[in-house]
């Protein structure tokens, strides 16, 4: 029972002793007191003021004497500042603590909840390679998968891939156009990037040939939809859907130069998946659900034979679910890929990674679900993430202006590199060892960068700025964790390596800050899991990172004023050190031995 827990139910138990008030645990509020006042632990005590009858002032000294006289093993002293109690709390309960932990391996990790969560993400298009949006979404897939993991539920992950459509026929096209055969092996060009380069082409094409039937007098709504290549391209889409052998034969073959170029660069950002889905496969889905829900009448049809959902009532507005034609929408193929996902993995939870631009179309799935009685319905979650942007602006695919993920990739290791060259430091290290480090770095920065943001807030992209081994950055926890690991190596051989427990008698406030945002690891995975937000363990150890450095800058560890001490901090620094792997581990970062 972590510190926060012991402090509600001690509040609450209190107050029923005191004024024969019956209060849970969890309606006593807890803030981390502030550094200015004195204290580790606040109690809130505005909400009992009406509800008791007193002062928040009298309500704090009748509450934190008693507290003191109740457990005077865990609180020490008190104070109340305007309606506020302070509780600080005893050194051997921070101690005990690092006791009970400091061999740990696994600490944080929550016990199982037998939940069972499904986390959808990454859902590229096959017209063209991965860009700096889709790294963003694959790292936060990634992270809240692993969060919720630790946070003790059965994850598994998934992707959609789109690899249907106007889209992939447009990079067909053009491949067909302007290629001449040429292949990726043939132009040495990695796969998703070689059709993405035919996406583009069929844009500037297409902008030509619209252009010239404007300028021959053609109105331009009318243009856009006769220009040759685009009704070239909608045949094609048709022929696609009929089934054509040769139009089958190309797709099958453009998707696969794509999708070796995606498993090249998932292997390289540690992204893989436990189930992908093909909307080639999936299109289908959900059919028989439209029907169903006719029947139910949840659904309504027009007089031109088209299927209709009327949400007005809850909010919304009006939403197709299937053509006059009879063909679905998106949104009907995933209810179908909702209640399939259920069937086959069980999940109690289904999480979906998508930028905030789908927020109004998450919103109608989840409540047609719903109105249909799919067990899958009430786990559905959107994990709304907001754009990434470039000091130029937005990114456009058609127009090429998108920041390809594998260059961001290389760039952000070659910067790796010259950062540390520049420190200076790892002249003893091999080429395949320095070539491991900055993969580390580069990775590690690009990664630490992007997550430490709330996903539902847009951000600006700075190369620069995430490879700063001073800052809020990715390096900066990096080289703490290998700084930590030198000085136990350091211990180790000067055999003064602790096989001893801590067991110091008082802590100094250096010390105790260390161990009290260690103690709240646990608790902080809980957090993160429940409001899906990995920023909250990018700040948290970096937090942990900045105060580990001030008590190593300001207290020696390996020349510390007694073997008590030195065994202390030795303990502290292993416990960082494992806390700092697996944070960073939560958000798919790896971390240096020693850099």
């Amino acid at each position: 029972m972590n510190i926060i827990i012991q402090l509600k139910t001690a509040a609450a138990a209190t107050i029923e002793s005191l004024y024969g008030v019956h209060l849970s645990p969890e309606q006593v509020l807890i803030n981390q007191t502030k550094p200015e006042f004195e204290g580790d632990y606040t109690v809130v005590l505005f909400s009992f003021v009406k509800q008791l009858r007193k002062s928040p002032e009298v309500l704090g000294q009748e509450i934190g004497e008693q507290m003191i006289k109740n457990w005077p093993d865990l609180f020490t002293a008190y104070n109340v500042i305007k309606g506020f109690l302070n509780l600080s709390v005893a050194d051997s309960y921070w101690l005990n603590f690092l006791l009970e932990n400091q061999h740990s391996k696994a600490f944080g990790q929550l016990p199982a909840t037998g939940k069972r969560v499904m986390v959808e993400y990454s859902s590229p298009n096959t017209n063209k390679p991965l860009h700096l949006g889709h790294l963003r979404n694959n790292f936060l897939g990634f992270s809240i998968t692993e969060i919720l993991k630790a946070a003790g539920h059965h994850t598994f992950s998934s992707c959609v891939v789109n690899d249907r459509g106007i889209h992939i026929c447009k990079s067909m096209i053009a491949w067909q156009m302007f290629a001449n055969g040429a292949t990726p092996e043939s132009t040495g060009t990695k796969g998703d990037h070689f059709v993405g380069q035919y996406y583009v082409k069929f844009n500037d094409e297409y902008k030509t040939q619209v252009q010239a039937l404007v300028d021959s007098g053609m109105e331009a709504e009318l243009a856009e939809k006769q220009a040759p290549i685009m009704e070239a391209t909608q045949q094609m889409l048709l022929d696609w859907e009929a089934g054509k052998p040769e139009v089958i034969e190309l797709w099958n073959k453009m998707n696969s130069w794509v999708y070796k170029g995606f498993d090249a660069t998932y292997k390289m950002i540690g992204t893989h998946f436990d189930k992908v889905y093909y909307e080639s496969n999936t299109y289908l889905l959900g059919k028989d659900l439209v029907v169903e829900g006719l029947k139910k009448q949840v659904f309504y049809q027009k007089e031109d034979g088209s299927v209709w959902i009327d949400l007005t009532r809850d909010g919304l507005d009006e939403k197709l679910v299937r053509r006059r034609d009879g063909t679905s929408v998106y949104i009907t193929q995933d209810i179908g890929l909702a209640e399939e996902k259920q069937k086959e993995y069980d999940i109690q939870e289904s999480i979906y990674v998508v930028g905030d631009e789908q927020n109004y179309h998450f919103k109608v799935l989840k409540l047609i679900c719903q109105k249909l009685g799919l067990p899958s319905a009430d786990g559905i979650y959107h994990l709304s993430y907001g754009m990434v942007e470039l000091p130029s602006g937005k990114m456009k695919s058609r127009e090429g202006t998108v920041v390809d993920a594998d260059d961001l990739i290389a760039s952000m290791i070659d910067i790796a590199r010259q950062k540390t060259e520049e420190l200076g430091k790892v002249s003893d290290f091999s080429e395949k060892e320095l070539a491991e480090l900055y993969n580390m770095i580069g990775l590690g920065a690009l990664k630490f960068f992007l997550l430490r943001v709330d996903p539902k807030k847009k951000m600006l992209f700075n190369p620069e700025e995430s490879i700063d081994f001073h800052g809020f950055t990715g390096p900066f926890v990096q080289y703490t964790h290998a700084r930590i690991q030198s000085i136990l190596r350091k211990l180790e051989a000067a055999g003064a390596a602790p096989s001893t427990p801590a067991v110091a008698k008082n802590l100094l406030p250096a010390e105790k800050e260390v161990l009290v945002t260690l103690e709240q690891f646990p608790g902080l995975i809980q957090e993160a899991a429940t409001e899906h937000d990995p920023s909250k363990i990018a700040i948290y150890v970096f937090n942990l990172a900045k105060l580990f450095n001030a008590l190593y800058a300001g207290h020696s560890i390996l020349n510390a004023e007694s073997e008590e001490k030195k065994v202390l901090r030795a303990h502290i620094a292993a416990l960082t050190g494992t806390s700092i792997k697996r944070a960073m581990a939560l958000l798919g970062i790896s971390v240096p031995e020693r850099m």
